[in-house]
C-alpha cells in the first residue's frame, strides 16, 4: 500500500471549463489558519495503469476546497489490510473483478458488514460490463455509483468523486451531530446524579472536555450567594486551574482568564474567540460561566452542540442550586443558623460510636409562648438569638448545639460542660433584648449517653422523657434520664401504637351495662362502654388506654365510633319495642373541645335516625370544672338537640353548689367508691346522702354506679337514690346479649 498526494498545480491539459464550474465555489472555503487535511481516496485495482491514470487525471484538483490524497491496493486482500488500519477514508474506487470474479463485491460486504464503515463511499469500476452488480446488491450495500472504466473520462471521474465526497461529508456531519447529541444526553444523565453545586460544576468541566475531545482543563465560576451584589467565586476547577477552587473571580491571577469570564458573565452569551467560554443562564438571575482550553477554533457544528449543551445543563444547574437550598432548609434552622432536629439526630448517631463522657441535653425556655404573645414574634426571635449567643459563649466549641423545637435547644458535649449547673448559669443573669431586660429560665432534660441503650432519635426521646419529668417539678429545674423512666414511657408508647392498630383493625368494640330504676327494678336504659381485645386475645383495662387516647387525640375518632355504634343499638332497642330506652354515651373533654363535635353528633343522629330524648351524654365532674365556659356553651347546644346530660363520678371533684347550678344537666352519677364506702363507714354514708340530697334539691335524677349487693341497693333506696347500675343487676354485655336480656321477664333478670 502506498499513499500519494495530488498537489494543487495548474491544470496542464486545460480540460473543459466544467471542472472550474464544479470546483470553483469551494476554493475560497479553505482555512489557511490550520493544517489542510485532504480527502483520502483508496484505489483498489489489480491493474497498475489504472492507479496511475486515476492520479494523473485528478492531479491538481480540489473538492470542497480540499486536495485529494490517494491510497493504493492491488488486490482485495491488500485492501482489507488498508481498510482495517487507515482511518478517515472518504471514497473507495473499487474494481469489481480482481483475484476472483466477485472479489470486489466480497470486499464491499467486508466494508459494510465486518468493519461497519457506513460513511465511506464506494464507487465500483469494471472493465468487464458483464460483471455489473445486481440492483439489490447496490441497494443493500450502499454502493454510491457503478461505472465502466472506459466511460470514466477526467470530467466524469471528477464528477463521480465530487458527488461521493459531498455525500461522505454530509454523512460525517450527521454522524458527528448524532454523537454530539449522544454526548449531551450522556452528560446530562451523568450529571443528574450529582448533588451539590461544587460536584455538579466539576462534572460539567469533565463532560464538556470529553465532548470536545480534550483533557480536563478549565474552571466554572458562579454567584453562590443569593444577594445580587455577592461576589462571583470559582466553584469548580481542573488542570492548571485546580488551585483556584473557592477563590473569588477577582483573585484569578491570569488576566486573560479573569477578563474572559467576566466578559462572558456581562454579555450573557457564549464566547468562542481566543478560547471557549460558555454562559449558563439560570432563571434565578445568578450568573454562571465555564471556561475550557480547547486549543482550536470550534466549527459551527461544535458551537451548535455547545449551545444545546448549555441549554440542557442550565436546567441541571438550577436543579442543583434548588437541591442545595432544600438541603440547607431540611437540615439547618434558617433563623438561628444552627443544625435542626434532623441534623442533630445525625450527630447523635455519630457520637454513639464513642459515647463515653458525652451528655445530651434538651433545654426548653419556660413560658416562651407568653413572650411571643406579649412582645410579638419578632421580639421572640431576638430572644432566641440572645439565648443562642450566650449558650455558645458559655459552652465553647466543644459542644454541638441545635434547635430541635420552637423554643427547645439540643446540646451535645462533654459531661463537665453539658450539665445542669452550667446550663443554670447561662440563665442566671437577665438578657438584654431590644432595650428590654428579661429574666428567663429554662427547664432541662439530660441523658448521659453511657446510661442509655437508645440510638439516634430514640436517644432524643430519652431526653424528652427526662425533660417532661423536670417540667412536673418547677420552672428552671433539671432532670437526668434513668432507664426506669424510659421503660415506663416506652410501655405507654407501645400501648398507644397497639391502640391505633387495634382501632384500625376493628379490635375495639362496645358493650352495654343496663341501668335500672331502683324502686321498681325496671330497666330504663344502658351505658355504652368501650372495650379493647388485643391480637393475642387479652383485654386492656379502659383506665389504661382511654387516657392515652385522650392525650394522643385518637379519642376524637374513637369517640365518634362509640357514638355511632351506640346510636345504632339504640335504634335497634326502639325497634324491639323498648320505647323509653335511654342510651348513655361517655364524652371526653377533647371531644367537647373539638370544633366539629356538635356537627358530628347531629349528623350521627340524622344518619341513624334517633331522637335526642333517648340519648344521654355523660361528662366527668373534673371535665366540667376544667373549662367551665366551653362546657356550658357546648352543653347549651346539646340541650337544644333534646339530649340529656349526666355528670359522671360526681363527688370526686371540687365543684361548688353555685357551679353545679350553672350547668344545665339532668342527672348526677354517684361514684362507685362512695357506694362501696356507704355500706362500711358512716363518712361514706354521709357523702352519699349529701350527693343524693344535693341532686334532689336541684331537681336532678341521681344514679349510683357499682352496686354489687342487695344491701347496697337497699341502703341507696333508703337514702333516696333514683337509679342504679352494677353487677347486682347485670354485667356489661355485647349487643345481642343485651337484646336477649331485655326480653327476659322482670323477675329472671337478676
Amino acid at each position: 500500500m502506498r499513499e500519494t498526494n495530488s498537489p494543487a498545480l495548474p491544470d496542464p491539459s486545460g480540460d473543459d471549463d466544467l471542472l472550474e464550474f464544479l470546483d470553483g465555489p469551494e476554493h475560497g472555503d479553505a482555512d489557511g489558519d490550520h493544517q489542510i487535511r485532504p480527502w483520502r481516496i483508496l484505489i483498489v485495482d489489480d491493474d497498475s495503469d489504472v492507479h496511475k491514470a486515476t492520479e494523473l487525471a485528478m492531479q491538481g484538483l480540489q473538492v470542497e476546497g480540499l486536495p485529494l490524497s490517494f491510497l493504493h491496493a492491488t488486490s482485495a486482500a491488500e485492501a482489507r489490510q488498508v481498510l482495517a488500519t487507515e482511518p478517515d477514508l472518504a471514497v473507495v474506487l473499487l474494481d469489481v473483478v480482481m483475484e476472483s470474479e466477485d472479489a470486489g463485491l466480497q470486499l464491499v460486504r467486508f466494508i459494510r458488514t465486518d468493519l461497519q464503515l457506513g460513511a465511506v463511499r464506494i464507487v465500483l469500476r469494471t472493465g468487464q460490463p458483464g460483471y455489473a452488480p445486481e440492483i439489490e446488491t447496490v441497494q443493500a450495500y450502499d454502493i454510491n455509483d457503478y461505472k465502466t472504466k472506459s466511460e470514466l473520462t477526467r470530467t466524469r471521474l471528477y464528477t463521480v468523486l465530487t458527488a461521493a465526497i459531498r455525500s461522505y461529508k454530509q454523512i460525517c456531519a450527521l454522524e458527528a451531530n448524532r454523537r454530539g447529541l449522544e454526548l449531551i444526553v450522556e452528560a446530562s444523565t451523568e450529571l443528574s446524579g450529582m448533588r451539590g453545586l461544587h460536584r455538579f460544576a466539576e462534572g460539567v468541566v469533565t463532560q464538556l472536555c470529553a465532548m470536545l475531545g480534550i483533557l480536563p482543563e478549565g474552571l466554572v465560576c458562579a454567584q453562590v450567594e443569593h444577594d445580587a451584589d455577592a461576589e462571583v467565586r470559582i466553584v469548580a476547577a481542573a488542570g492548571q486551574y485546580s488551585g483556584l477552587i473557592n477563590s473569588p473571580l477577582s483573585a484569578v491571577q491570569i488576566k486573560s482568564v479573569r477578563e474572559r469570564l467576566q466578559r462572558c458573565l456581562t454579555l450573557k452569551e457564549n464566547l468562542y474567540d481566543d478560547g471557549t467560554c460558555l454562559y449558563f443562564g439560570l432563571s434565578n438571575g445568578r450568573p454562571m460561566a465555564a471556561l475550557v482550553d480547547v486549543g482550536r477554533t470550534l466549527s459551527s457544528m461544535d458551537q451548535q452542540l455547545l449551545r444545546a449543551f448549555c441549554s440542557n445543563i442550565s436546567v441541571g444547574f438550577e436543579n442543583v442550586v434548588l437541591y442545595s437550598k432544600l438541603l440547607d432548609q431540611a437540615y439547618n434552622d434558617q433563623l438561628l443558623h444552627l443544625p435542626n432536629r434532623n441534623r442533630f439526630v445525625e450527630l447523635l448517631d455519630k457520637n454513639l460510636k464513642d459515647p463515653a463522657g458525652v451528655t445530651l441535653a434538651l433545654i426548653d425556655i419556660d413560658d416562651f409562648s407568653d413572650i411571643n404573645d406579649a412582645f410579638g414574634h419578632h421580639f421572640g426571635d431576638q430572644v432566641l438569638q440572645a439565648v443562642v449567643m450566650r449558650l455558645a459563649a458559655k459552652l465553647g466549641l466543644s459542644t454541638a448545639m441545635a434547635r430541635v423545637g420552637a423554643d427547645t435547644f439540643g446540646l451535645l458535649g462533654p459531661n463537665e460542660q453539658v450539665c445542669a449547673e452550667t446550663i443554670a448559669d447561662v440563665f442566671l443573669e437577665p438578657f438584654d433584648v431590644s432595650g428590654e431586660r428579661l429574666q428567663l429560665s429554662a427547664t432541662t432534660g439530660l441523658v448521659r449517653l453511657t446510661e442509655s441503650a437508645a440510638v439516634g432519635s430514640e436517644l432524643l426521646l430519652d431526653a424528652q422523657i427526662a425533660l417532661k419529668q423536670a417540667k412536673q417539678q418547677h420552672r428552671g429545674s433539671s432532670q437526668y434520664f434513668s432507664p426506669a423512666m424510659g421503660t415506663d414511657a416506652r410501655e405507654r408508647f407501645k400501648l398507644l401504637k397497639g391502640l391505633r392498630a387495634g382501632f384500625e383493625e376493628n379490635r375495639l368494640f362496645v358493650v352495654y351495662q343496663p341501668q335500672v330504676d331502683l324502686p321498681s327494678g325496671n330497666t330504663v336504659g344502658a351505658e355504652a362502654l368501650l372495650r379493647w381485645r388485643t391480637e393475642e386475645g387479652t383485654f386492656v383495662p379502659p383506665d389504661q388506654f382511654i387516657p392515652l387516647a385522650e392525650k394522643s387525640g385518637l379519642i376524637i375518632s374513637i369517640g365518634e365510633f362509640v357514638l355511632r355504634t351506640a346510636c345504632h343499638q339504640l335504634k335497634r332497642m326502639l325497634e324491639l319495642g323498648f320505647a323509653d330506652f335511654r342510651m348513655c354515651v361517655n364524652v371526653s373533654l377533647a371531644q367537647f373541645r373539638h370544633p366539629d363535635f356538635i356537627s358530628v353528633l347531629t349528623q350521627a343522629m340524622r344518619d341513624i335516625g334517633v331522637l335526642g330524648r333517648n340519648l344521654e351524654l355523660e361528662i366527668t365532674e373534673s371535665m366540667a370544672m376544667e373549662d367551665t365556659e366551653l362546657v356550658m356553651h357546648v352543653l347549651a347546644d346539646i340541650k337544644r338537640l333534646g339530649i340529656t346530660v349526666a355528670i359522671d363520678d360526681f363527688g370526686t371533684g371540687f365543684s361548688s353548689l353555685s357551679h353545679l347550678r350553672q350547668l344545665d344537666v339532668d342527672r348526677l352519677k354517684i361514684d362507685r367508691a362512695f357506694v362501696r364506702e356507704a355500706q362500711t363507714s358512716s363518712a361514706g354514708s354521709t357523702i352519699a346522702q349529701m350527693v343524693i340530697n344535693l341532686g334532689r334539691g336541684l331537681g336532678l335524677t341521681v344514679i349510683a354506679e357499682g352496686i354489687e349487693t342487695e344491701e347496697q341497693r337497699q341502703l341507696l333506696l333508703g337514702l333516696g337514690c333514683h337509679e342504679g347500675q352494677g353487677y347486682l343487676f347485670a354485667r356489661p354485655m355485647p349487643a345481642d346479649q343485651l337484646e336477649r336480656w331485655m326480653a327476659l321477664p322482670q323477675g329472671s333478670k337478676e
